[in-house]
């Protein structure tokens, strides 16, 4: 019985067509990169000190430096070196008082300065940037609502973090049933369309309330329209192709990150940064007319006829004549109803439902080791763009190492290998000592590498494991434990770090070393074609004979059939 592998082995498995579509797609997960980091400039926090009335008038009459300026007229840091009292906090001097001196203007007041009362920011704040965030844009009436996200309302950034995390979570469940059930394209579409207005309208928000919604909605369509773009990509190339270009797909977001670096220096003002880095996506409308359903879906919902319709244009674009056996498809008998995802499909046989839990534990794995290296290795230097942008190339030896170890090893020895490389050097830099200081940040830099590669792996092996019908709800609903992560991070981070500086670290070793032996327990997916359902993703540890197969194109000429 003839698959759509073996038919892309006829219309081209990586020919012209596949390469415009990949390449179309491909920008779409390029574009995706704001969504997911763009915090790092949308909502970066400069120095910052309180505004006091009348203290630019006395710097101005006594010609002060801004040094000489914030040593009379700022607090000192607090205790052990916080800078929270000088940037929260201002002494409660009236600056226009005309008996003010120029030389330590504060002496008359009291024997110490430490002495004098400190109050609140009144009147907002004074931020050390040429640039502006959603955290320094201030308004003339203050409230919670407004911006001035630091002090007592710097929650409210750590809200505007979450807000998109909570939005990958529910759409990913929820756009992920809807793909499966009413087509790839439909959703593609829908979410690119919310996407870029919502981004737009987040762009002219003038409220933080206002824009924290239009954030949100991004994230319940970008993450899912990401991954539409991932299935669709992988079921329009033949198998031999299959892997490289979900690598690839991966890497176009990773060259996204460097473009953001860019375009977010050149604007340095985020509200134009957000609104330049959205208007892509209205482009992205026009894969109405480039890129097709999935011909894979349409056969497991019993559309043969637009499937080979679509055959057929995939055929023509490649340059390829079409046999004559294949000009007519029909299903088998034994099909009956076209098959409706189901969440419950994803727990109801043991196999699949072992499938789910480890691909689940792996993402969540994936997402803390991630964001929380990041985090805890901090960023060397000063410059937050060249930060950004050097940190991002750090991921392009993962995906080199991918490609060259997959065809040869298979999927699951170099991902189980990834996680254990995490784990492992995160729990060496626990005793690696600060000095040698380039030693200790090499090795956390190899646990960046192989957590990556991680992350790499596991959106590639999710979508071979599942059939067709539920392939991109089960992508999207194990995808969801990514934003569970997402969020706890943060907590892991500093929480622990209370506790015992190294603490974090212990506890991504142990989380990772764990991913790498589960892993060692999913079947290989080298070599094999996507499961079209139930029964074949089941028996995907052994050969499948092909009278187990209940979706499969059959065609009218019976003579290219096997005797």
């Amino acid at each position: 019985m003839l698959t759509v592998d073996d038919i892309l082995e006829h219309t081209g498995e990586f020919n012209f067509f596949q390469k415009q579509t990949f390449f179309l797609l491909a920008l779409l997960s390029a574009a995706f990169t704001p969504i997911y980091v763009g915090i790092v400039f949308l909502g970066f926090i400069p120095d910052h000190r309180c505004r006091s009335p009348g203290v630019a008038e006395l710097s101005q009459r006594c010609g002060w430096s801004l040094a000489e300026e914030l040593n009379y007229t700022v607090p000192g840091p607090g205790p052990a070196g916080q800078a929270f009292p000088r940037q929260c906090r201002r002494y409660e001097v009236d600056w226009n008082q005309s008996t003010l001196g120029c030389v330590d203007p504060l002496a008359g007041l009291a024997a110490n300065s430490s002495h004098l009362p400190l109050g609140p920011c009144r009147y907002g704040w004074v931020y050390d940037t040429p640039g502006s965030s959603i955290v320094t844009e201030t308004r003339d009436t203050p409230r919670p609502s407004q911006f001035d996200l630091v002090c007592a309302n710097s929650w409210l950034l750590d809200l505007f973090q979450s807000a998109v995390k909570v939005g990958f979570f529910i759409g990913s469940v929820g756009i992920g049933y809807i793909a499966d059930r009413f087509g790839r394209k439909l959703c593609l579409l829908l979410t690119i369309l919310i996407n870029a207005v919502s981004g737009v309208l987040m762009a002219i928000s003038p409220t933080y309330t206002w824009m924290l919604v239009f954030r949100l909605i991004q994230g319940l369509v970008s993450k899912a329209g990401w991954m539409i773009g991932y299935i669709l990509i992988t079921e329009f190339v033949g198998l031999s192709y299959r892997r490289t270009v979900g690598i690839f797909y991966q890497v176009a977001f990773t060259f996204g990150l460097l473009v953001l670096a860019g375009v977010a220096y050149a604007l340095p003002h985020w509200r134009w940064l957000q609104f330049t880095v959205t208007l892509p996506n209205f482009c992205f409308l026009f894969y109405y007319w480039c890129v097709p359903e999935s011909p894979r879906w349409l056969i497991s919902q019993n559309k043969n006829a637009k499937a080979m319709s679509i055959i057929k244009h995939i055929a023509k674009k490649n340059g390829k004549s079409l046999p004559a056996s294949l000009q007519s498809l029909r299903p088998d008998e034994e099909v009956g109803e076209k098959l409706k995802p189901s969440f419950l499909d994803l727990v109801r046989t043991p196999q699949i439902r072992k499938h789910t839990l480890i691909l689940m534990y792996n993402w969540f794995t994936s997402a803390v080791l991630y964001q929380g290296l990041v985090m805890h290795m901090g960023l060397a230097g000063s410059n937050l763009y060249l930060d950004f942008f050097y940190s991002a190339l750090v991921e392009f030896p993962a995906a080199l190492l991918i490609l060259l170890t997959i065809d040869r090893l298979g999927r699951r020895h170099p991902w189980a290998a990834s996680n254990v490389v995490a784990g492992a050097a995160c729990l060496a830099s626990v005793f690696i000592p600060e000095d040698p200081h380039w030693l200790r940040i090499t090795v956390l830099c190899l646990g960046r590498m192989g957590i990556t590669m991680a992350y790499e792996m596991v959106c590639l092996v999710n979508a071979e494991l599942y059939p067709t019908f539920i392939r991109n709800l089960g992508v999207l609903v194990c995808s969801s434990m990514c934003d569970i992560g997402g969020i706890i991070t943060p907590f892991l981070v500093y929480r622990l770090t209370d506790i015992w500086h190294e603490l974090p670290l212990v506890v991504f070793a142990v989380v990772g070393l764990i991913a790498g032996g589960l892993v060692l327990l999913l079947p290989e997916t080298k070599g094999k074609t996507l499961p079209e359902t139930i029964e074949e993703a089941e028996t995907m540890r052994r050969p499948r004979k092909n009278k187990e197969k209940i979706i499969y194109l059959q065609v009218k000429k019976l003579d290219i059939l096997p005797n």
